[in-house]
């Protein structure tokens, strides 16, 4: 069995969590610009919708898949490099957008790289860390997730305020580039098993099989369903909640992006590492556990949710918000790392891959666009206020994917067993 030392493996998760920072600030940065772009350029809600939901995510989440497929028959540090180079390099030239269709297309831009990312990452994490220890791993590597919203949001407005809202994009799309070859010279390409002491088949299932074999297994099918609601809910709240609170509350975009950034940065960080923990520690007694922590979760944070939109004042909507945002992070970690457990060491990329399109193509792709339509069909009624109105709305999809949760964790334990000598 190959030995690699703590402080290798250390170092490539910590880099991997850079890497991921990344793709969610290039990911996120248009929300908090919405406002001054959709003033600059003249878009309606609903355009905006496409553009942080759905635009990215069908380039994001059809592409993952036959990229996954390529991570896992080839070197997967390559394959992020590449990926790291293209989306920044997209980011950088939303800058330059004079109109919907040019925003459009760098948008496409960014989510064709981002695809390469997360499925590859996923796998080189499994193969150096084993399954006991794996959720908190990935649990690390999704701090990506509220670091690069913080930093998004953040830089995005007050860059926004000092300079505009193009240099926004060209200041945090740039340093990816640099990133990029830090990744291709200095992480270990790990080989595949290593965590487990395994061997990978020498043949690697074609991605059709792998979806059928997912989709074979009852915990999966609703895992993954799961996820993707709460990501309806999660893309929901990201893609809006600055709007709402500059157009219901009177705030900047600097104040929002301070403000969001730091309760998605903070809270939503802890709450990944929180909910990574919890289902390590409580999964070892309890398979199930594994799931239902999330599920749980879920309807523990809901009442909090409806309570932030229906606040008359800014502190009690920030106040509220800070149980949602770390309980409706639970599912990070806990769910990609049962998936990755499902299935074959020539499977996980592609297992990552699948599970990621179906959480991006409802959650990233319908979120913000359901949001941006019911919020400008609430607009003759509500006036400003519509957002509020439609994020409630939104928050409440929650409830449908905690029984999700709960159903899968009933199937989780012999769909595990089933894999454990899988190559």
């Amino acid at each position: 069995m190959i030995k690699i030392s703590d402080a290798t493996r250390r170092y490539v998760l910590g880099v991997l969590v850079v890497v991921y920072t990344f793709n969610f600030i290039d990911r996120q940065i248009l929300s908090i610009l919405i406002e001054p772009i959709k003033k600059d350029l003249g878009l309606s809600d609903t355009q905006i919708g496409l553009l942080t939901g759905f635009a990215f995510a069908a380039f994001y989440a059809t592409l993952g898949m036959p990229i996954a497929r390529f991570a896992d028959r080839n070197n997967r540090r390559n394959l992020i490099a590449l990926a790291l180079t293209v989306w920044s390099a997209m980011t950088a030239l939303s800058g330059a957008a004079m109109n919907f269709w040019h925003l459009l297309i760098a948008r496409i831009g960014v989510g064709v790289g981002e695809a390469g990312c997360s499925p590859a990452s996923h796998s080189i994490i499994s193969d150096y860390y084993s399954a006991h220890s794996r959720s908190t791993a990935l649990g690390i590597y999704s701090l990506g997730i509220p670091f690069g919203i913080l930093f998004g949001f953040y830089m995005g407005g007050t860059i926004n305020e000092l300079f505009g809202w193009r240099a926004a994009f060209f200041v945090v799309g740039i340093p990816g580039l640099v990133l990029a070859l830090l990744v291709r010279f200095t992480v270990k390409e790990p080989p595949r098993g290593m965590a487990e002491g395994r061997t990978a088949a020498a043949e690697q299932p074609g991605i059709g099989e792998t979806l059928r074999y997912l989709l074979a297994k009852r915990s999966f099918r609703h895992l993954a369903f799961g996820a993707a609601l709460t990501a309806f809910v999660g893309y929901g709240f990201v893609n809006w909640t600055p709007s709402f609170l500059i157009r219901s509350h009177g705030m900047t975009t600097a104040e929002a992006g301070k403000w969001l950034g730091l309760l998605v940065g903070i809270a939503g960080g802890a709450g990944i590492s929180l909910g990574g923990w919890l289902a390590d520690r409580f999964g070892r007694r309890d398979t199930r556990w594994y799931l239902w922590i999330v599920g749980v979760a879920l309807l523990v944070g809901l009442p909090f949710s409806i309570a932030a939109f229906l606040a008359p004042s800014t502190s009690l909507t920030l106040l509220f918000l800070v149980v949602p945002v770390v309980l409706g992070n639970f599912y990070q970690a806990t769910t990609f790392s049962q998936t990755q457990g499902l299935v074959g060491l020539r499977m996980r990329a592609v297992a990552a891959g699948v599970l990621l399109f179906i959480i991006n193509i409802i959650g990233l792709g319908l979120g913000p666009t359901f949001v941006g339509f019911v919020a400008d069909l609430l607009l003759p009624r509500f006036g400003t206020e519509s957002l509020r109105y439609t994020l409630l709305l939104c928050s409440v999809v929650n409830i449908w994917a905690a029984v999700h949760y709960f159903i899968a964790g009933k199937y989780l334990s012999a769909d595990l067993e089933t894999e454990a000598n899988t190559p």
